[in-house]
């Protein structure tokens, strides 16, 4: 199950951008779902990230950061009308609480919740398409040269997690071929034989840091200037994306300087679409925001795009 939460080569188009123009992508997306308020504007983004992690066979890997999603905007949604009472709409009146008064819960301070666990919806769904769509690897070589010691540290402990997930997957098989059954016997019996399958890991794992540290001795890291055995070059589809990263945060920009893309909560809820300028703003951020999306069918369906991107 862990497997599925990060990075696998698949092949596919999406994966194939060059890492700083990916970066530039998801931190435009992360900006605007922290800039806009509006609660079609964060919609809209959920199903355009749907889309692209759709795009990148991460489908059942979001579906995890889907419930933990669902359930934080639901807590949130029954917390944060219990502590704000800044709604007018009121719909139900609740007991008088010592020291937090009368709990009345209205239907601003419910909108709001709902919005909140919106937004962050968004958020976790942008981590789930960085985990599916860039090679971490890639990531930090693009930042190895200027800190060089302090990405070969990130490198080792991203790569940790799993590694200890595939070393847990493979020793609990080893075991149970050796009849070690770990769903029968009493609670301290399963407890000694998960302790005996912990230590096994414990012991893979230093081998494997011996390993690591041999492999980065015969390879002289650390007695002079780092070589480079591949580069990756940027491309016509990078420059595109990135475009279309820096057009869409200069749409937004363009439209929260009038209003587009904000949204009053208390004391009284806006309405979602107050004119067609709302509507405007929202589709040029999704039109340039969509450009991956629409290289990757380009790619699939037209011969000429793809021979040139």
């Amino acid at each position: 199950m862990f497997d599925k939460l990060y990075y696998q080569e698949r092949g596919l188009f999406l994966q194939s951008f060059h890492p700083a123009a990916v970066l530039a992508y998801l931190f435009v997306l992360l900006l605007l779902s922290l800039l806009y308020d509006n609660p079609l504007y964060l919609l809209s983004l959920l199903l355009l990230l749907a889309l692209l992690i759709k795009g990148v066979d991460g489908l059942e890997a979001w579906e995890g950061f889907l419930k933990a999603g669902v359930l934080l905007m639901l807590i949130v949604m029954i917390i944060n009308p219990l502590v704000i009472r800044a709604g007018a709409t009121i719909i139900w009146h609740g007991p008088v609480v010592p020291f937090l008064g009368r709990l009345d819960i209205s239907m601003e301070a419910m909108y709001f919740g709902a919005a909140a666990g919106l937004r962050l919806l968004v958020i976790m769904s942008i981590f789930c398409l960085y985990n599916l769509m860039i090679n971490p690897d890639n990531v930090l070589n693009l930042f190895s040269r200027a800190a060089g010691k302090s990405v070969l540290m990130i490198a080792l402990s991203t790569r940790m997690f799993p590694t200890m997930v595939r070393d847990l997957k493979r020793i609990r098989e080893v075991l149970q071929f050796r009849g070690v059954d770990f769903d029968e016997g009493s609670l301290w019996e399963r407890v000694k034989k998960y302790s005996s399958l912990y230590n096994v890991m414990l012991l893979s794992s230093l081998e494997d840091s011996m390993e690591i540290a041999e492999s980065m001795q015969a390879r002289a890291y650390g007695s002079g200037r780092r070589s480079v055995y591949s580069r990756r070059l940027l491309r016509p589809r990078d420059f595109l994306s990135a475009g279309g990263s820096l057009l869409a945060l200069f749409a937004a920009v363009w439209g929260l300087r009038y209003g587009c893309g904000r949204y009053d909560f208390y004391p009284v809820a806006d309405v979602l679409i107050k004119d067609s300028s709302t509507l405007v703003a929202l589709a040029a951020v999704l039109f340039y925001l969509s450009v991956p999306l629409i290289l990757s069918e380009g790619w699939k369906n037209c011969r000429f795009l793809k021979s040139k991107i």
